[in-house]
């Protein structure tokens, strides 16, 4: 079993992206995102998928909902970093991991 990390980054995108469907969406929406998140985090630990792969050595993305990206990094066979919940709507040329 593969431990997950976050990184601040990706706790502090995490809980913008709550606040944000807590304030314009609904409760019900914030809660989807939560369970996602919550299953990838499943996923990813049992070791049995990797998402989708980048142009960056190691680093990896799954697509949360249509709005959002989670990029993550396998650090070793034993562990993950989440990195960053990117806003798809933003230029991913901005995206600092």
């Amino acid at each position: 079993m593969r431990k997950i990390h976050w990184n601040n980054l990706a706790k502090l995108d995490y809980y913008e992206n709550i606040d944000y469907l807590l304030n314009k969406w609904s409760e019900k929406d914030a809660q989807e995102f939560i369970d996602v998140v919550f299953e990838s985090e499943i996923i990813l630990s049992k070791g049995n998928v990797d998402f989708r792969e980048t142009d960056i050595a190691d680093l990896r993305c799954y697509v949360v909902c249509k709005q959002i990206t989670l990029f993550y990094r396998i650090v070793d066979k034993c562990n993950i970093e989440f990195l960053r919940f990117w806003n798809n709507s933003k230029d991913k040329r901005k995206l600092k991991l």
